[in-house]
């Protein structure tokens, strides 16, 4: 059942990042573009996944399992330190440059964009080398 469901998530997860525009480079990198032509519209997408994300942790955070019977994992670190700046640049760095972040990355991948393969295995990379420098302390 959870393998349906999580299935279901994401197609309906991808077909909102289609109809939005965030797979469409250019859309992004003229939201990202204040300074010269910018276009707003994402905006309203941000605001309405805050949105939900902010009904959906609320009741998260009074339920120990999910309405699946698996055991919700929400991280309580608040702390704001130069592993998660560097990692927020980075990630900034990288979506500003591609236009594509991760989830429509993995849609792209889907339509097989060659700019999303490369920024997947690029992304995959990073995630990679991470662990590895983790996994050794």
């Amino acid at each position: 059942m959870t393998i349906i469901v999580s299935t279901l998530v994401g197609m309906i997860f991808g077909f909102g990042l289609i109809l939005s525009g965030m797979v469409n480079p250019a859309i992004v990198l003229s939201f990202l573009d204040i300074a010269g032509n910018w276009n707003p519209s994402l905006l309203w997408v941000m605001g309405g996944a805050m949105s939900v994300s902010a009904i959906a942790f609320a009741v998260a955070k009074k339920r120990k399992k999910s309405y699946l019977g698996i055991p919700i994992q929400i991280p309580i670190t608040t702390q704001i330190d130069h592993r998660l700046l560097i990692g927020s640049f980075l990630f900034g760095v990288g979506w500003g440059i591609a236009g594509i972040c991760p989830g429509p990355a993995l849609v792209l991948v889907g339509s097989g964009s060659a700019n999303a393969i490369v920024f997947l295995i690029a992304m995959m990379t990073g995630m990679l080398l991470f662990e590895m420098k983790h996994s050794q302390k």
